[in-house]
């Protein structure tokens, strides 16, 4: 195995995009309620059981550091609180968590400046990562004036052919030093013991490697057909089937009915094969990778493409508001810089919404 070929720092202007319309340009996050995530629940809550569901609205913190403070206020031990996903700290954000209803009465007693709890409600089971649906973003998109119709132009064409489901530069830390640390646990060269943290890095390499089969399938004029060999997913029952024959089962695809996935390597996930397969080697080969390195990892498959959900604009006087929302799992930076056309929270540090929503691979 060689060094590494491409460039580990994430930007975004070395990822295709779909999107050849102008950019709106514009400033995201000049302040935290520019950026409003709501999660969208998986199912509904009973109103009956030993868990107590929190409603919580929160801004300027991190999901990890809330879920710190409401155990070190309420008692209640961190394995027994349950949250779906992780927010962004720079955001205004409304989620889910999960206590034993045991602790009901300590409630009161929970106080952090810039969280609110907005409800609560009793299940039957504790909330699990990845138990949700999607997320619904709302963001404001400043010193774009005049920009709202360019916009609204571009999030259609998105809402008809789907939005590249690239991971967000959150996944890399900054100046790619999660994905450079990840790069040498796979190597046996990492000094760290911790086991989640080395799995944590090793999805940052996983993901290096999806977001480039991806690009190059966007460049290669391959995001709305499928190739030979591909793993193709059923967007209405989340089926999987091989495609064998790639002409027969585009039209599928080009409907919208269906879509590629790509492979986050591990024992659980096998390598594509025959023209996909080829196209995937490529993408493992530009950071000097086989599949074999990730022998200790599940693995997992991901679709290339996601359909945003309830996709709006407004203008407003200094630019415009954009809401959708998205499946979990995916980024809002990926509808956002094909609407904007730049390195959008190229230097972002935080999880994202959307990030972390499901089980490492």
């Amino acid at each position: 195995m060689v060094g590494s070929i491409v460039s580990l720092v994430f930007e975004w202007s070395a990822l295709a995009a779909l999107t050849d319309t102008p950019g709106t340009g514009g400033r995201l996050r000049a302040v935290p309620e520019d950026f409003r995530v709501e999660e969208v629940p998986a199912y509904p809550l009973s109103g009956e059981g030993e868990h107590l569901y929190l409603h919580l609205e929160k801004t300027g913190h991190t999901t990890a550091h809330v879920l710190r403070e409401l155990c070190a206020q309420v008692g209640v031990r961190d394995r027994d609180v349950g949250a779906a996903g992780l927010k962004d700290r720079h955001a205004v954000t409304t989620q889910w968590i999960s206590i034993p209803a045991k602790y009901e009465e300590r409630l009161s007693a929970f106080s952090l400046e810039g969280v609110r709890v907005l409800d609560t409600r009793r299940h039957g089971n504790k909330l699990g990562l990845g138990h949700l649906r999607g997320n619904r973003f709302v963001v404001r998109v400043r010193e774009a004036a005049g920009m709202a119709d360019q916009a609204a132009a571009t999030l259609a064409r998105l809402t008809a052919q789907g939005v590249p489901n690239y991971f967000g530069p959150q996944r890399f830390g900054l100046q790619g030093l999660n994905a450079e640390e990840g790069l040498r646990v796979l190597r046996g060269e990492s000094r760290l013991r911790d086991p989640r943290v080395r799995r944590f890095l090793t999805t940052s390499v996983q993901s290096l490697v999806f977001n480039r089969f991806l690009s190059l399938r966007l460049e290669r004029g391959l995001f709305e057909r499928l190739l030979a060999g591909d793993m193709a997913k059923k967007h209405d029952t989340g089926g999987v089937f091989l495609v064998e024959d790639a002409a027969a089962e585009s039209p599928r695809a080009e409907r919208g009915e269906v879509s590629a996935t790509g492979t986050l390597f591990g024992k659980k996930a096998k390598p594509l094969t025959l023209d996909a397969g080829e196209l995937e080697r490529e993408a493992l080969a530009a950071f000097g990778l086989t599949p074999e390195v990730f022998a200790s990892r599940r693995g997992d498959r991901r679709l290339t493409r996601v359909f945003p959900e309830g996709a709006e604009v407004r203008p407003e006087e200094d630019g415009y508001t954009v809401a959708f929302t998205l499946p979990k799992g995916s980024f809002a930076t990926s509808v956002l810089r094909e609407l904007m056309k730049t390195d959008v929270d190229a230097a972002a540090g935080d999880p994202e919404s959307g990030d972390s929503d499901e089980e490492s691979a």
